[in-house]
């Protein structure tokens, strides 16, 4: 499954955060937000949480009015698999491409990298392994124009997926492996079947989540 960095400065750390309570149902629609509360929890200054929360404005996670404060908007099930449909065709692209244009040394680091994740199967650094997996994936497909619309669609994928979601991790490890398998044969549509088929199970599981919590 793509992840996101989970480096990062405070701002980016505290969006990191809030982004994945919002996408995970821990702060539902119409929960209010305290900015002063914020800033305790994240040991900060105002200023960067305030820039953390104007970018989940932008993404249309929350919603900043000058007289009644931060609100979250929330996002549903059906904005869930609409969003995930979206990333899984760019990831797809991402992996067509990745066929096309790998290097040997490529494909080399990429099973290197699928063998550190299948190592830290069960333990938290799965989270930072599976990261740098499928960015090797999105650099080989060599277009920066893609990468970018990654990064953007990326962020509907909470940070704490596969803690989440343990069964996927199996299927991760397997859809890795597959995927491996596909760039080193120059195979690219079987490359992009493989990861776009990937996230659109971890985008059904997620709205499947979120129907459950409203329930």
């Amino acid at each position: 499954m793509p992840s996101i960095d989970i480096s990062g400065t405070v701002r980016e750390r505290a969006a990191r955060e809030l982004r994945d309570r919002i996408l995970t149902g821990a702060l539902p629609a119409g929960t209010r937000l305290d900015l002063d509360a914020i800033t305790t929890e994240f040991a900060t200054s105002r200023t960067p949480v305030r820039e953390a929360l104007l970018e989940l404005s932008y993404d249309g996670l929350v919603r900043v009015a000058p007289r009644s404060g931060i609100t979250v908007i929330g996002i549903s099930p059906d904005d869930v698999l609409d969003s995930f449909t979206i990333l899984g065709v760019l990831t797809g692209q991402a992996a067509a491409w990745a066929a096309q244009r790998v290097t040997p040394e490529g494909i080399e680091r990429l099973r290197v990298l699928a063998t550190d994740v299948e190592a830290h199967s069960g333990e938290g650094a799965i989270i930072d392994a599976n990261w740098q997996f499928h960015r090797e994936i999105h650099r080989a497909a060599h277009s920066r124009r893609l990468m970018a619309q990654i990064r953007q669609a990326v962020r509907v994928v909470p940070s704490n997926f596969l803690a989440m979601f343990p069964e996927h991790e199996h299927h991760s490890l397997e859809d890795h492996q597959a995927l491996v398998a596909a760039l080193a044969d120059r195979d690219a549509e079987r490359a992009r079947d493989i990861a776009e088929r990937h996230v659109l199970d971890a985008g059904r599981s997620l709205a499947e989540w979120l129907e459950r919590t409203k329930t």
